[in-house]
């Protein structure tokens, strides 16, 4: 039996544009490949994670009738399978689920319910599912296929604060399935693939069976998703689907698939600087942004350009992600930027080849400053002009935006939003956060990769090297730098690491053997900062957990994480 697996793109609410996918791609795995059966992502027909359109009867209705319509308009002598939401068959419970069907001749012939809903990190989908309470086979050709949905292959890894009853990966096998097909919708993380890897190769061998792991592609809100979908026997032979694009592949069951050569074990959240995995990380960023500004309805983007690091490293993404006739970055000088920062903007603008402005920021900070010196009573130059500096510039982009219809990207990055080291209404507008879960020291080193890249390819530095080796500075203030403020960044982000990934106190990471009373201080200031990133952008996830949708705090609290642990 051939069997291929199409990785698609869906757009959440798309119906018609996302059966036009599963149509088409369905129609090649048929007459192009000669598969007899095709399998598509978890909830292909609806986009995922649909989150709250849910509550809609129109959307689910909709994503019923969209189903309804491809058994009509599938291509006949193919069995397709894809995911969708279903009304609960269950007297009691959730009102949906998450379904994964077989269409065959015009007629759904199997169905099977996903059973395990994480509610861990970016997914919360027991809010809205039942989950299965019986696992089914489905016999085509010969074949006895099981389906196993995303998170139902994921019982037995370490997800932190989850553990479940069921297993249906055991109740397939229990069944004799000679083939297990797991139809997925797994956010990318550095190292993520690695892992859904070493998972399929210890089901195959527990089973001594192949698997075929079918992931979406593309990009909704803050979720990457990479694709890669794979074939693995049993004796762990692997066929691959291609990184952040749409694809199908097809093999034959019954023949060996390629030898899996280097495969590596998931790589700790601690170590993910591998220049393959930084590579990556790129990758995912500009599928991320281009994602995100055209299901918006985007075709322009713009930030500000500084002459640091950050921006430059948004820059560069920009580019590369909407075409640089599409992109605009604009430089924002004060009093207090250095000619060196300025300059630095401006040749890499002119290595992007994107558009370049200038605004200054003096009279109009000139004229707040007028305005507010009464109010101010004469106190010394302190945080409240330097956030009007940011303030302004926050301005200048949104007019822009406005004026000209094009997405404001903002350019923090993880290591300043973890200690609130931002503007609110300032440095922090816009609609998207590109780099805001990378931390600065991976921020260096995507940079550095960059360069060495560019080097080897166009013979030349793209980012300008005076960007990388001057100190961090806000330049708000005369001779500012970042250090004034905060911990030297390596020592931030390994304390960092440790708090927001492993959740550790500070007593647990001074236990570690590292500076309890710094990481108290460090613990403190990312709590008291929690209501900034309430009201910040959102940010593409490249990390097991970044801030926004998959890390949710209270704000007003007793930062108890900070204190030693009672005698």
């Amino acid at each position: 039996m051939r069997i291929s697996a199409a990785q698609i793109n869906s757009t959440i609410g798309d119906f018609s544009g996302n059966r036009e996918k599963i149509l088409a791609f369905s129609e090649k795995a048929r007459d192009e490949e000669g598969a007899d059966i095709v399998l598509f992502p978890e909830l292909a027909i609806c986009g995922y994670p649909p989150m709250d359109l849910l509550d809609q009867d129109c959307f689910v209705e909709m994503n019923i009738r969209s189903l309804r319509m491809l058994q009509r308009e599938l291509p006949a002598g193919i069995a397709v399978g894809l995911g969708y939401v279903a009304r609960s068959p269950f007297p009691q419970g959730k009102s949906l689920v998450n379904a994964f069907g077989i269409i065959l001749d015009g007629e759904l012939v199997f169905e099977q319910i996903k059973t395990l809903l994480p509610t861990y990190d970016v997914f919360d989908e027991a809010r809205n599912f039942e989950p299965a309470t019986r696992w089914l086979r489905f016999d085509y050709k010969g074949e006895r296929i099981g389906i196993a949905i995303c998170e139902d292959v994921w019982r037995d890894t370490e997800t932190p604060g989850t553990k479940y009853a069921e297993d249906p990966v055991r109740q397939l096998l229990d069944r004799g399935i000679s083939l297990l097909a797991v139809p997925s919708a797994s956010p990318y993380y550095a190292a993520k693939h690695e892992a859904r890897l070493e998972l399929a190769g210890k089901i195959a061998r527990r089973g001594e069976i192949p698997v075929i792991y079918v992931n979406a592609v593309g990009a909704n809100d803050s979720i990457i998703f990479d694709g890669r979908s794979f074939f693995m026997d049993a004796d762990a032979g692997l066929t691959s689907a291609a990184a952040f694009a749409e694809d199908l592949i097809t093999v034959e069951l019954g023949k060996p698939a390629a030898p899996l050569v280097g495969a590596t074990p998931p790589a700790s959240v601690q170590k993910s600087s591998t220049s393959g995995e930084l590579d990556v990380i790129e990758d995912a960023l500009v599928m991320g942004i281009r994602e995100y500004m055209r299901k918006c309805g985007f075709k322009r983007a713009h930030f500000g350009l500084s002459g640091g690091i950050d921006s430059a490293l948004v820059a560069y993404l920009a580019v590369k992600a909407a075409r640089k006739e599409n992109i605009t970055a604009i430089s924002m000088p004060s009093r207090f930027s250095s000619r060196g920062s300025r300059d630095d903007a401006a040749e890499l603008a002119e290595n992007l080849g994107c558009r370049y402005e200038t605004l200054p920021l003096e009279p109009v900070f000139a004229a707040f400053l007028s305005s507010l010196e009464e109010l101010f009573e004469n106190k010394p130059f302190d945080t409240a002009e330097e956030n009007l500096q940011a303030r302004i510039r926050g301005s200048f982009l949104m007019a822009f935006s406005n004026k000209w219809q094009s997405l404001l990207l903002a350019t923090g990055n993880k290591s300043e939003l973890a200690m609130g080291y931002c503007t609110l209404y300032g440095d922090m507008n816009g609609a998207l956060a590109p780099i805001g879960d990378l931390f600065k020291t991976e921020v260096f080193a995507i940079c550095r990769r960059i360069n060495e890249k560019s080097l080897v390819e166009q013979g030349k530095l793209i980012i300008p090297t005076a960007i990388l080796e001057k100190p961090p500075s806000a330049e708000l203030r005369p001779n500012q730098k970042d250090e004034d403020s905060l911990p030297p960044y390596d020592e931030l982000d390994e304390i960092l690491k440790l708090y927001l990934f492993n959740n550790l106190s500070a007593y647990e990471i001074g236990m570690l053997g590292k500076d309890a009373a710094l990481a108290a201080s460090i613990i403190t200031t990312v709590a008291r900062a929690e209501f900034k990133r309430r009201q910040a952008p959102p940010v593409l996830k490249v990390s097991p957990r970044a801030f926004g949708m998959g890390r949710r705090m209270p704000l007003a609290r007793a930062v108890y994480e900070a204190s030693r642990l009672p005698d």
